[in-house]
């Protein structure tokens, strides 16, 4: 494949974006183990597009109206009037906008995409990846029981995977993690606390030095992600890797000054997209740390641009990709985005994510749906 970039600068001509409303495999299986549990999660996709018929996709994952609005009226059409070769130079279309990192991820994927499929390149080349395939894990949230617990740590190990990481909280940590353990013991096991412990709780404290002695691949996030010095004196008494995901590059600079973890969970969505999610790894891997990826419950388009994401060299841990069926009813690539025996292979053939975007199924759970170009926006 040709890897010469444009020589001139170009622009978007055309935004469409779909608020599109995504069911559920299990909604009843999703969440705490109590409330009511959603039937389907509302994503944005957008499909950036040049002059010429070349394109490119994102997503917004876990969108809401007020993503929508900043999308169709403020990030789409500054991206539109401003021209750019590279996709870090579109990124600066959206400096002074709305602090929106998630809207300006769909858009800086999208970017990527249309700019891969430019240069007739796969979307892990552009980003500097190197792997064929990823190694993948899978998480799970509280459970309703020990039992139920042990059940569904089976069938993920049936499915393939060899990595889970276990969602844990005060109340539900070290007896979940007795209790896989005791019926896995080669199963590698990393644990997120997602804030929910306090430094000030001696309890707290005693339950976290004590998970230190399970062997753990990674303590994720015990404390609120602002607390910072709370890791960071942590860390200094566990064995076990801590982790931390950090939302912006100025929070993981300072976490890596501060000492504060060992390994960084890089998510595109809150670092406001590819481009700086890359020099998230980049920031992380300078400073010793280790690096997986989380789709944050994205969808295929997600996903695709996750996996190009984790073929990058500094990703030495396990990414989330789901098995067989995967958390939505729908498919919206072909082929969809699926790990198998704990693998997912990284698109190579194919110029851009690697997959097709299934655009009939798109608009048919879309709720709303605009096109934007230089003459307005028009709904779909």
């Amino acid at each position: 494949m040709s890897r010469t970039e444009p020589a001139t600068l170009r622009r978007v001509a055309t935004i469409d974006a779909a608020l599109v409303r995504l069911p559920l495999v299990h909604p009843k299986q999703r969440g705490r183990s109590t409330g009511t549990r959603p039937r389907s999660a509302e994503h944005i996709l957008v499909r950036v597009a040049d002059g010429d018929g070349r394109f490119g996709w994102g997503e917004i994952p876990a969108a809401d109206e007020s993503m929508w609005r900043a999308l169709v009226k403020e990030y789409g059409p500054a991206l539109l009037g401003h021209p750019w070769q590279r996709p870090t130079d579109a990124a600066l279309a959206w400096d002074g906008a709305t602090a929106m990192p998630e809207v300006r991820s769909g858009l800086d994927t999208a970017c990527w995409d249309l700019w891969s499929r430019w240069r007739e390149s796969p979307l892990s080349h552009a980003l500097g990846g190197t792997r064929t395939a990823i190694a993948t894990g899978v998480t799970l949230g509280r459970q309703p029981s020990l039992q139920t617990l042990v059940q569904e740590v089976n069938r993920q190990v049936g499915s393939g995977f060899r990595r889970i990481r276990l969602g844990i909280e005060p109340g539900w940590d070290l007896e979940a993690v007795r209790a896989v353990q005791e019926s896995f013991p080669y199963l590698v096991l990393q644990v997120d606390g997602c804030g929910r412990y306090s430094e000030d709780d001696p309890a707290h404290l005693d339950v976290l030095r004590a998970l230190d002695g399970y062997g753990l691949l990674a303590i994720e996030q015990p404390f609120p992600a602002a607390d910072l010095a709370a890791h960071a004196r942590l860390r200094r008494d566990l064995r076990t890797p801590l982790a931390l995901a950090a939302d912006t590059l100025d929070a993981l600079d300072t976490a890596v000054r501060m000492e504060a973890a060992d390994a960084l969970n890089l998510r595109i969505a809150p670092l406001g997209g590819l481009t700086n999610a890359r020099r998230a790894h980049d920031r992380a891997v300078d400073a010793g740390w280790q690096v997986w990826c989380d789709p944050q419950g994205a969808s295929d388009i997600g996903r695709a641009a996750m996996v190009a994401l984790a073929s990058l060299p500094g990703v030495t841990l396990p990414s989330d990709v789901p098995g067989a069926g995967g958390r939505f009813a729908r498919a919206l690539t072909d082929p969809p985005v699926r790990t198998h025996e704990g693998v997912a292979p990284v698109p190579l053939t194919r110029s851009g994510i690697g997959h097709t975007v299934a655009e009939d199924t798109v608009r048919s759970l879309a709720v709303e749906a605009e096109s934007i170009t230089d003459g307005g926006r028009r709904t779909l």
